[in-house]
């Protein structure tokens, strides 16, 4: 067959605008990230997770007794059923715990006795159940492949806390507390990227909500997409201390690749999230005795910044990722849970997605995602291909 080299039309939908919201405001230029109109540097100081989660999900902050009835409606919903500690126990212990988690996560409808019906009572219900689902089975898993009993929640904690002592078994000190639940702030939402934009994708088939998170899931497993923290720490690991990173960018930017963790899709300067996670990370980094992978990020943003300035006479920015993957990793969290970790957090917005999708919409748009595509012909040229028999070809 004859190589075809075929051009390709709005490569990623970069700059496209395919639907309206309220959820999300993500400002390339300026550096800023909304969430319902409030400025993540606002969010990450002031409020909790769950409180955010209330935000995404009911479209504004929460009043005291509503926070507290919402954060024990979590608690409640954070014991899962039994046979999926069962089903977890059965998969190979070497299985990716993203591949782990999105075949998991739908078997969290079982005790939803709303799933599946139109009211969006039932699906706020599905949202709060998912929420609280994917943080035990997360945990949950990691226990069981190393094969160590699971713990089970504890509801005097609050959904960071818990998730890192269903993770370790202790009880984490208030300052990890603090900056766990600052990340999942930080990763809580980031309008139509590629999971949020497959979760609506899906909920405008008007699927449930489990299959379009589920979907969800399977996109971020991307390394380009929740893969790309766990890139960033098996970076700081190759290079390994600090008199080799100008080598390594020298190589890197010599042979045409990449500096994990710089550059972003939409931000035209530093992420917002890698600002206020920096300094997190460098504390971390202390109190677990491991001041190198913050170092090395640090000495690592400052030198590549500077050779991809002289290099490609332009500007290059860190990503949230840069900073988390030295976060979590002084948490000693395993890297291959990074990624299921950025789900913990961010299934909170994918749900607000779903919901704004299937019942909130802010301009008329049809009900099913179906892009065009411009069809470019084929290997036998302009013109119809003629079929013909096997035995002829």
């Amino acid at each position: 067959m004859e190589e075809c080299i075929l051009p390709v039309k709005d490569t990623g939908l970069r700059g496209v605008d395919v639907a309206s919201s309220k959820i999300c405001d993500v400002q390339g230029k300026e550096g800023k990230l909304v969430y319902r109109g409030f400025l993540i540097e606002d969010l990450a100081q002031n409020a909790s997770f769950e409180e955010v989660c209330f935000l995404l999900l009911y479209e504004r902050l929460p009043k005291k007794q509503e926070l507290e009835d919402f954060s024990q409606s979590l608690k409640l919903k954070r014991k899962v059923p039994e046979n999926i500690f069962s089903f977890l126990k059965t998969l190979p212990f070497d299985m990716n715990p993203m591949d782990v988690l999105q075949a998991t996560t739908p078997l969290l409808l079982q005790n939803d006795p709303g799933v599946g019906k139109p009211e969006i009572e039932n699906v706020l219900f599905s949202a709060e159940n998912i929420i609280a689902g994917i943080a035990t089975i997360t945990a949950a898993w990691d226990r069981i492949r190393n094969k160590k009993k699971v713990i089970l929640p504890d509801n005097d904690l609050n959904h960071a806390a818990n998730f890192l002592y269903m993770l370790n078994g202790e009880k984490p000190d208030d300052e990890m507390i603090r900056f766990f639940d600052t990340s999942l702030v930080l990763h809580a939402e980031h309008s139509f990227n590629a999971s949020t934009f497959t979760a609506r994708q899906v909920a405008s088939t008007r699927a449930h909500i489990y299959a379009a998170i589920s979907a969800a899931i399977g996109s971020l497993s991307g390394a380009l997409h929740g893969g790309a923290n766990v890139r960033v720490m098996e970076m700081l690991k190759e290079i390994g201390s600090v008199e080799k990173i100008d080598a390594y960018i020298n190589d890197i930017l010599n042979s045409g690749g990449l500096i994990m963790g710089l550059g972003h899709a939409v931000y035209q300067t530093d992420d917002p999230r890698a600002i206020i996670i920096a300094p997190m990370s460098k504390r971390m980094g202390q109190i677990a005795n491991q001041p190198l992978w913050y170092e090395l990020s640090w000495k690592l943003e400052k030198k590549g910044k500077a050779a991809f300035k002289a290099k490609k006479q332009r500007e290059i920015f860190s990503n949230v990722d840069f900073y988390s993957a030295s976060l979590f990793y002084a948490m000693g969290i395993a890297t291959d849970l990074f990624s299921p970790i950025f789900a913990v957090s961010r299934v909170s917005g994918w749900a607000a997605h779903v919901i704004e999708e299937q019942f909130a919409m802010t301009a008329p748009k049809p009900t099913l995602y179906r892009p065009g595509a411009e069809y470019v012909g084929n290997y036998c040229g302009p013109d119809e291909c003629v079929y013909t028999d096997m035995d002829d070809r």
